[in-house]
């Protein structure tokens, strides 16, 4: 498939699954940017929901930037300890939002590569901020969108995520991409599933899917 047929399959299933999850939004709970930057930490290799649940206990001892910049490492690490690798998680957060009060004024960057550079931030997480926090152009490479983006044809046996993420910037529209990604969370969790056979009998986009009825 040309890179031109490509574009335009990705807005054909832009646009059903627009009209399939018209709301689809970021599935952390966050209130503030700082909030998504610990969120999005806890959550490597842990599920969303069980992130929500843990982050309540964490900001009820630790209401702010400053006071998580304060926090001994092991007090975080007691409560996030239920999200898994509780240790490296909680010395990223430690010293994140040390940087956040020392260098931002306890403010969160609105610039990709500041973002980058903060601990325990990558490039799915600094994209996931820059478009849901700062509605900015963003491609989210999670395994969901890994694996959908494959099946439906839009890359080509890519597993890497910066490599997936740099094939989707030359097909998504960048206003697209950060809902776009939200989306395909959504079909992943509910049709295009993991750890069952898909429901490409349910599926919205299954005639345009490279890998249907497989």
């Amino acid at each position: 498939m040309t890179e031109g047929q490509k574009k335009k399959l990705a807005l054909q299933i832009i646009e059903r699954l627009k009209t399939a999850y018209p709301d689809a939004d970021c599935t952390l709970d966050y209130d503030d940017a700082w909030k998504l930057l610990v969120s999005v930490r806890l959550a490597a290799q842990c599920t969303d929901a069980r992130v929500n649940v843990v982050v309540e206990k964490l900001y009820e001892k630790y209401p702010d930037v400053e006071a998580l910049a304060d926090a001994d490492v092991d007090g975080i690490e007691e409560i996030v300890r239920p999200c898994g690798l509780g240790r490296s998680k909680a010395r990223d957060i430690s010293a994140c939002m040390k940087i956040l009060r020392d260098e931002y004024g306890g403010r969160v960057p609105d610039d990709f590569d500041a973002l980058l550079k903060l601990p325990g931030v990558g490039r799915k997480s600094a994209n996931l901020i820059m478009g849901d926090v700062f509605h900015k152009p963003a491609i989210v490479t999670d395994t969901h969108c890994i694996r959908l983006v494959n099946r439906m044809g839009l890359v080509d046996g890519v597993k890497e995520p910066k490599k997936v993420e740099m094939a989707l910037w030359k097909l998504i529209p960048p206003e697209e991409g950060s809902d776009f990604c939200h989306r395909l969370v959504y079909h992943g969790r509910e049709i295009c599933t993991a750890r069952t056979k898909p429901y490409c009998d349910r599926c919205c986009v299954s005639d345009l899917c490279a890998k249907a009825g497989v």
